[in-house]
């Protein structure tokens, strides 16, 4: 009898889990990060040391809520820019030439398609018209978590446009994001799935950031990033978003 009491509880747990709405879950995530509260960051600026090999090198981050970014390393004493996006153009430093390079036209293309999406296209999807699909649950490191499958519409690859999807794995406990997935488009990594995982989720000014994020690609090697400052609304250097004329 006790045995069958403890299975009905389990099963109803589990069911009272798992029969949650899409909007339901996407609801409690972003009041699990701090809600309304992201309507009034406007930016994020985040540095970490990362280990390359025994070596630390200071890495500094910046997200605005427009779209525009970059990250910015320190090696040897040289600022090197990579991944910058001033609203119209992206473009990096060339590590061999210390010369900033513009990317490809579909990578440009493809930022600018996404730049609405601060803090991320799950929690904008509505406005992107993005559409956000439950597809069960799954056990991720021992947590279980509601897989989210979330169709972006279509990007460009390779001057054609093909679909955008990117999968989501919500914790079901705690209802933030432990990993997300997306399949890379173009260039030697085609078709292989990349993936970020996070952990160390940590309150500042009212919004939950996750301060150890593991980015690699499935079944293969990752880098770790642990944040050791993470500031909101704080000063940054315009200009440093902006292609130069070298």
């Amino acid at each position: 009898m006790k045995n069958t009491i403890l299975s009905m509880a389990f099963l109803f747990l589990a069911n009272s889990l798992f029969s949650q709405s899409i909007e339901e879950i996407i609801t409690k995530y972003h009041t699990a990060i701090g809600g309304d509260k992201w309507a009034s960051v406007k930016n994020m600026l985040m540095t970490a040391n990362v280990d390359a090999g025994g070596m630390m090198i200071p890495v500094e981050v910046v997200m605005m809520s427009d779209g525009r970014m970059y990250t910015k390393i320190n090696f040897q004493g040289q600022e090197i820019i990579q991944g910058a996006f001033d609203g119209e153009t992206v473009w990096s430093t060339n590590f061999m030439t210390q010369k900033a390079e513009k990317a490809e036209s579909d990578d440009t293309e493809n930022t600018k398609r996404g730049a609405k999406s601060f803090p991320n296209a799950l929690l904008t999807y509505k406005s992107q018209g993005y559409t956000p699909t439950l597809l069960g649950d799954e056990t991720i490191d021992g947590v279980k978590c509601f897989k989210i499958k979330l169709d972006k519409k279509t990007m460009l690859s390779e001057g054609k446009e093909v679909p955008s999807i990117e999968y989501y794995y919500i914790d079901a406990e705690n209802f933030v994001p432990i990993l997300t997935e997306t399949e890379i488009p173009t260039g030697e990594m085609k078709g292989k799935i990349a993936q970020t995982k996070y952990s160390d989720y940590q309150e500042v000014d009212g919004v939950m950031i996750a301060f150890s994020q593991a980015s690699g690609i499935k079944d293969g090697m990752s880098q770790n990033i642990t944040f050791d400052k993470v500031l909101i609304n704080t000063t940054v250097n315009e200009k440093t978003f902006t292609f130069p004329s070298n």
